[in-house]
């Protein structure tokens, strides 16, 4: 069956079939070339025998192929070497043809396909959960979409019905739901002509960029974050249509630019944080920081490089930082591959020469340190500020648990145009901002339906509440997170009085996405008992701190059932022990 011989092919030097090379011939006609650069190690070299002309191997110098192909090498690491994951970039539209056409069924589409490679074209098959439908991630640069963008988001949704949703993410990302293999030609053509792309969202590559979500607006922003995030965006993944040479990463990276003292996109986390500061003679340089993240078996902060970069070396210090760690960085364990263990491994100063040599000699400047009088307490971006445009404000509301359905989407579009400026920005708590809004327009836009739902004045508890998909939908989850964070924080802040805000931030697993170490409270999914029986549970975290001065949490219980009659007296417990709660007086319903 041709189809078959299409979806199961390897790369060995098997070719595609016709039908495949005329569409994407077709699609990708209008991807723009990315013009090569001269850096250590960075021109392709001929394939080794017997590997095929498709393999992952094409980018790497001789060094990165031979961990590639290693033994120990990890299986991503044999599956990209059989076949690179820019492929699922033109093998994604073939598929979705041949299933539309009838000509090949579900059942014969190869496995590291459908569960590994598609998701260098942003699509993630949830198996366990929901077995042949896709999690689809986008790009959305500084968290910035726009009302036809929203619109078209819930047009994508919108068909599926109850299984088409769509979720806020911690980087400030969209991730639609319920997307199948024969709609997402469709959905990935349309994400392209409203300025939006899922390629090189997920597996080896570089995640959503995040920067200051009030950029632009912000009376204390160093810079505006948004243009540099777009630029940067444009450069590392051709402009949404995929760059072939930072495909075969040795991991993910997550990147950043901060702006202020609040640091909002938590450059205490992110493999790559530029860190906006003025030198004494007004400049805005970028102190960098790397190696922060969490996973199952380590979770680490960054650390400083030990120097500063211009804005005008951003994008090149960015391109050469992923050639770095594409040529340099181990292939073998996976829990031991993020960025972090190579800059351990050679070294800082070792690591920053590199750069240097990647980027032809360039040199660095050296960190910049700004001494503060006082200290800065971070801004709770949700409720009604004022700009520093004149006139004008910022209406921050809450999502809770970051959840968005097709109306949900259609609705924040009209709002915005309605009252503001036609944009909205997401954060990384997974909440929605409304900027421009004249000071005539705030009484009328406080009134909306929207904001029962999404409220702009929140409970204190909820206003702080993040949470990952957990195992509605994600088979890591080992609890379920987002409807049960809500019922226990709405419970909390029905029951509590606070005098000041407390993060309490859901996690389904270990791999934290949810980052419950960054949370005042956090709740990870692990196995728990109640009553002799084996339910789910969590380990809780305490003591996470963002913005200046940032901590992570440390463990503080663990094995506590999901379960809210237990789970909401230990909060209410902790609450009133550790952050100085008070019980109401009369509790609301």
């Amino acid at each position: 069956m041709q189809s078959r011989q299409c979806l199961n092919r390897k790369a060995s030097g098997a070719r595609p079939c016709a039908n495949s090379r005329s569409l994407t011939a077709r699609v990708l006609a209008t991807a723009a070339p990315v013009a090569p650069s001269a850096t250590p190690a960075s021109a392709p070299l001929p394939l080794p025998d017997g590997v095929g002309e498709h393999s992952g191997l094409k980018h790497l110098p001789e060094a990165a192929r031979t961990r590639a192909l290693d033994k120990k090498a990890n299986k991503f690491e044999k599956v990209k070497v059989e076949k690179c994951g820019s492929r699922a970039w033109n093998d994604v539209f073939e598929l979705s043809s041949l299933l539309k056409e009838g000509k090949t069924k579900w059942e014969d589409l190869n496995l590291d396909d459908v569960d590994i490679r598609l998701k260098w074209a942003g699509l993630f098959h949830r198996g366990k959960r929901t077995p042949g439908k896709f999690m689809m991630r986008l790009k959305v640069p500084n968290g910035e979409l726009t009302a036809a963008q929203l619109r078209f988001l819930a047009s994508s949704i919108a068909p599926y019905g109850a299984d088409g949703c769509a979720d806020i993410t911690t980087r400030a990302n969209i991730q639609l739901r319920g997307v199948t293999m024969e709609d997402s030609e469709t959905v990935i053509k349309g994400l392209w002509d409203v300025g939006l792309t899922s390629f090189q969202s997920g597996m080896d590559s570089v995640r959503n960029l995040t920067g200051n979500p009030i950029a632009g607006v912000d009376p204390h922003e160093l810079v505006d974050t948004r243009p540099l995030l777009r630029d940067m965006e444009a450069m590392l993944f051709n402009n949404g249509k995929g760059r072939e040479e930072f495909a075969n990463l040795p991991r993910k990276l997550n990147i950043c630019i901060s702006s202020t003292r609040d640091d909002f996109p938590h450059t205490h986390i992110n493999d790559v944080g530029y860190e906006a500061v003025a030198k004494p003679n007004g400049e805005v340089v970028y102190n960098v920081v790397v190696g922060g993240y969490f996973s199952i078996k380590r979770n680490i902060m960054s650390i400083p490089l030990g120097c500063s970069i211009t804005q005008d070396q951003l994008m090149p210090f960015t391109e050469a930082l992923l050639r770095v760690f594409r040529d340099h960085g181990p292939r073998g364990d996976r829990q031991q591959t993020r960025l972090m263990w190579l800059v351990e491994a050679v070294g800082v100063d070792k690591f920053r020469q590199l750069l240097s040599e990647y980027m032809g000699g360039a040199t660095f400047g050296e960190p910049v340190h700004v001494h503060h009088d006082q200290p800065w307490e971070r801004r709770n971006l949700l409720g009604v500020h004022r700009q520093r445009q004149a006139g004008l404000n910022w209406v921050g509301a809450c999502v809770p648990a970051g959840r968005l359905h097709a109306a949900d989407f259609e609705e924040i579009a009209a709002v915005a145009e309605k009252y503001g400026d036609g944009t909205v920005r997401i954060t990384c708590e997974e909440n929605v901002i409304f900027t421009n809004v004249p000071d005539a327009k705030l009484e009328a836009m406080k009134a909306e339906p929207l904001f029962q739902r999404f409220p702009i004045f929140p409970g204190v508890l909820l206003s702080g509440m993040v949470s990952c998909t957990g195992n509605q939908f994600c088979g890591f989850g080992l609890a379920e997170t987002k409807a049960k964070a809500v019922k226990v924080v709405e419970a909390l802040d029905a029951q509590l009085e606070l005098s000041r805000p407390v993060r309490i931030q859901f996690t389904g697993c270990p791999n934290s996405c949810g980052q419950a170490q960054v949370g005042d409270i956090g709740l990870m999914g692990a196995p728990a008992k109640h009553e002799g029986k084996a339910v789910e549970g969590y380990k809780i975290f305490l003591g996470g701190k963002i913005g200046e001065n940032p901590a992570l949490a440390t463990e503080f219980a663990q094995g506590v059932p999901a379960i809210e009659s237990v789970l909401v007296p230990r909060l209410k417990e902790i609450l009133i022990s550790e952050f100085g709660a008070k019980e109401r007086a009369t509790a609301t319903a």
